[in-house]
């Protein structure tokens, strides 16, 4: 117990010691001054602000400003475009830059004792203006980064990918991304490094989204048109990131714009969906270059329904009639500047998905709110604090009389958090912060019509706390050579109001005992420290090799005995009878730019351990079942694989090459008699091709092509009969496969004549999804054969055949 408590202390003090020794280290060291002029030269100036958008006034997130003077010395803007950077004073060139926007030169003297603000606007590729110094434009923070195992796509890329039935969708591109796999057409989620769907941690402007599907799975809950940014994190997970195992997809809303109002939208085959941007307060004056300041607000609001059902009334079947079938998102957000060192945000976020008939129905939805204080404590310590509220929820229910329910089911959030970043000096940039949340859980209530012969039931799910802590700095060591440690302690705390049932024997179907905990009281504590490392070192101006290591914990499972990921799948909290999930991953890469960064190629090989793993016994009933317990078996799980990445971001051609060579396996006591066994979704191979080709100034071509190994199911291998009843018995676990799955995507966008003057501008998009009509497998079931009695035959089902759409998209 003592040595065990020496290595976690030891981590820290690690930690403590290369944060207070890091300057020294990263500094190169001069002689003592010899009097006050010479301790004033070598004292250092912060010049610091914020890095926006010059055409609506957004922050840029993860713009960078380099010094001419210093090669490798700089910062990056954080997500709310802010940077800081501290040099001895003199006389400098800022060199400032962001992907998809020209690189702008700024020339300051920094004198000591005298720190500067200085907030610069970026003009997209082509839009610069003449007075603007233009310097060449370097997009290589993927090699320069310690990311690693992480993807950024714009909004812009994100629109000429060709989609299904016309609609953008942002889960369906990051599926074609290396280490990603589909869950399978009509399904929702995704599965990243073997981990999976609920190892997931979806966040919309820090908000988690539990269910990120619409029309289960067809579409995703996420408006392109609303969307600033995304960001997917599958290796070298920051220590500010937890209580997922897999990855993060960090997605934040656009701000508004602050120079006008603005909208866009389209109209398509089965949605339509209108956005509108305006600014808040009265613009400031206009500068010696002739722009004028953005306001110190704006706002944003995004809508999106589907239209189905309106089509069902003009129907001449009555059944077809009374169907409804439809979704809708609301996107909502605004800032404003409340002074020059605070400022505010609040967002939210409202979907539902609703499905009915004359008999049955059911529905589900997301809702999330944010709210954001940005305050700059001094020119070098920027303060974040959110208040967040998330909740997903379903219900169906019967209509008819004699059977008539409703059945609701939820899962609730409420988090506050705290994050500080300290820009230290040009070679430490120090984050820490905290975050605790409350989780409140309903797994089930049934509540029967007044004629129903259905009992009443409620399940009473246990709640749960979770909290966390973390420490991380980015250090560059030597111009060559920059590191990202970091250390997050999370702790959780399984509380009531709940009953704990005690089994005498693992065999025992009937519980010994009940013991019965009262809200709030606390029935079963995790916890644990997860260091996070990554590093990069430059081999030259445009290669580099990474590293990472990085250990997550996750407190919450998501129960699901099928093939597909659906809404109505039950999300519980660890327990004392089923622990948390833990994971240890290690990578390493190699990163390549080629042609003045017109090329990215990258390649990336990883291996991961998973424990408190689960699956279930044969048979299992995870709805309404308030003894989950018995059914469900816990073991480890092991992932590893190599992924290859080109990727072409300038010229008419732009695209990527993605391929992921992977293997998912667990071992869990009674399954496959306790051996390796590939997980449902362990995918051998996964190739992706995504091609944009820009034929003229109006007239845009796209295509996508995937082929993904077919996922590992159980299949019945024979049958025996018992007094004239036939039963069939199965393979070992996952010991088969479905056939592979492959499919083409084409789109051609044609833009109107641009008219001078003209605000208002459209283009007509025409897709079509799977080309060449591939009959995908859905699922497979077996039955008898007609005129051939004793006899079993295999049916495979398929949802897609060839898809047709067209959409008018425009923005005005």
């Amino acid at each position: 117990m003592l040595n065990q408590q020496l290595r976690l202390s030891g981590a820290p003090a690690l930690l403590l010691t290369l944060l207070l020794t890091g300057p020294a280290f990263a500094q190169t060291p001069s002689a003592p001054a010899s009097n006050t002029r010479q301790a004033a030269q070598t004292a250092l100036v912060t010049v610091r602000g914020h890095l926006k958008d010059a055409a609506s006034g957004e922050a840029l997130i993860g713009a960078s400003v380099g010094v001419r003077e210093r090669p490798g010395v700089g910062a990056v803007a954080n997500e709310y475009g802010f940077y800081s950077l501290s040099l001895p004073a003199g006389q400098y060139t800022l060199v400032l830059r962001g992907l998809g926007f020209g690189a702008q030169e700024r020339r300051v003297t920094l004198t000591a004792g005298q720190n500067q603000t200085l907030d610069v606007e970026l003009r997209a590729d082509g839009q610069q203006l003449e007075e603007v110094v233009i310097a060449s434009e370097r997009q290589d923070r993927n090699v320069t980064s310690t990311e690693m195992g992480t993807m950024q796509i714009k909004a812009s890329e994100l629109k000429k990918i060709p989609a299904l039935l016309g609609e953008v969708d942002i889960i369906r591109a990051v599926q074609l991304m290396p280490g990603v796999q589909t869950a399978g057409e009509g399904t929702g989620g995704f599965y990243v490094r073997g981990g999976g769907v609920d190892q997931n941690l979806v966040l919309l402007d820090e908000a988690t989204v539990y269910n990120a599907s619409h029309l289960m799975g067809f579409f995703s809950v996420f408006n392109a048109d609303a969307i600033k940014d995304v960001q997917l994190i599958k290796g070298g997970i920051g220590a500010e990131y937890g209580g997922r195992l897999s990855s993060v997809l960090d997605i934040r809303m656009k701000d508004g714009n602050a120079k006008r109002v603005a909208g866009e939208g389209g109209i398509g085959s089965i949605s339509s969906r209108l956005t509108l941007e305006g600014n808040l307060g009265k613009r400031g004056p206009v500068d010696s270059a002739g722009n004028r300041a953005p306001a110190p607000g704006s706002w944003m609001v995004a809508g999106r329904r589907t239209y189905a059902d309106v089509f069902f009334k003009l129907a001449k079947d009555k059944n077809i009639r009374d169907n409804t079938l439809y979704f809708y998102d609301l996107n909502m957000k605004a800032n404003y500047k409340l002074t020059d060192r605070d400022q505010l945000f609040v967002s939210g976020y409202f979907g539902r998905d609703v499905s009915s008939n004359s008999s049955f129905g059911f529905d589900w939805g997301n809702a999330t709110g944010t709210v954001r204080w940005n305050h700059l404590i001094s020119d070098r310590l920027f303060s974040n604090t959110t208040a967040i509220f998330s909740d997903f929820n379903y219900s169906l229910g019967s209509r008819e009389a004699a059977s008539e329910f409703t059945w609701k089911s939820h899962i609730r959030d409420y988090s506050l958090k705290q994050d500080f970043t300290f820009y230290l000096n040009p070679s430490n940039t120090l984050r820490f912060g905290a975050i605790g949340t409350l989780h409140r859980f309903l797994p089930g209530d049934i509540t029967p019509g007044p004629q129903s012969y259905l009992n009443a039931i409620k399940l009473k799910g246990s709640n749960a706390s979770e909290g966390a802590v973390y420490i991380a700095n980015e250090q560059k060591f030597t111009p060559r050579l920059t590191v990202n440690y970091g250390l997050r302690l999370s702790g959780y705390a399984n509380t009531g109001a709940a009953k704990v049932y005690k089994y005498a024997s693992e065999e025992a179907n009937a519980p010994s005992d009940t013991i019965s905990y009262k809200a709030g009281e606390i029935i079963k504590t995790y916890g644990g420290i997860e260091p996070r490392l990554a590093a990069t070192y430059s081999l030259t101006e445009s290669s580099s090799v990474k590293a990472s290591y990085n250990r997550t914990r996750q407190y919450l499972h998501l129960l699901s005995n099928t093939t597909a990921s659906l809404p109505f799948d039950v999300w519980t909290p660890a327990t004392a009878s089923i622990p948390p999930q833990t994971a240890n991953q290690v990578a390493i890469g190699y990163f390549r730019n080629f042609h003045d960064n017109m090329f990215e190629a990258s390649f990336e090989t990883y291996y991961k351990t998973m424990d408190g793993q689960i699956d279930y016994k044969d048979n299992a009933q995870v709805l309404l079942n308030d003894r989950v317990e018995r059914v469900i078996l816990t073991g480890t799980g092991r992932s590893y694989g190599a992924e290859f990445l080109v990727r072409k971001q300038r010229g008419p051609l732009t695209g990527w090459v993605s391929y992921t060579l992977s293997k998912t396996e667990r071992k869990v006591g009674g399954i496959n008699e306790d051996t390796w066994y590939p997980v449902r979704y362990d995918r051998r191979h996964n190739l992706a091709v995504v091609a944009s080709y820009q034929v003229g100034p109006r007239l845009n071509l796209g295509a996508n092509w995937t082929f993904v190994t077919g996922g590992a199911v159980t299949m019945p291998v024979g049958r025996f009969e018992f007094e004239g009843v036939a039963f069939p018995y199965y393979s070992s676990r996952n010991g088969y496969r479905l056939p592979a799955y492959h499919r083409l995507d084409l789109a051609a966008t044609l833009d109107d004549r641009i008219k001078p003057g003209r605000k208002f501008q459209g283009s007509w998009t025409l897709s079509l999804y799977n080309a060449y009509n591939r009959h995908n497998t859905f699922s497979i079931f077996f039955r008898e054969k007609e005129n051939a009695p004793g006899q079993t035959e295999a049916v495979r089902t398929y949802l897609f055949g060839i898809i047709p759409s067209v959409t008018y998209n425009f923005h005005f």
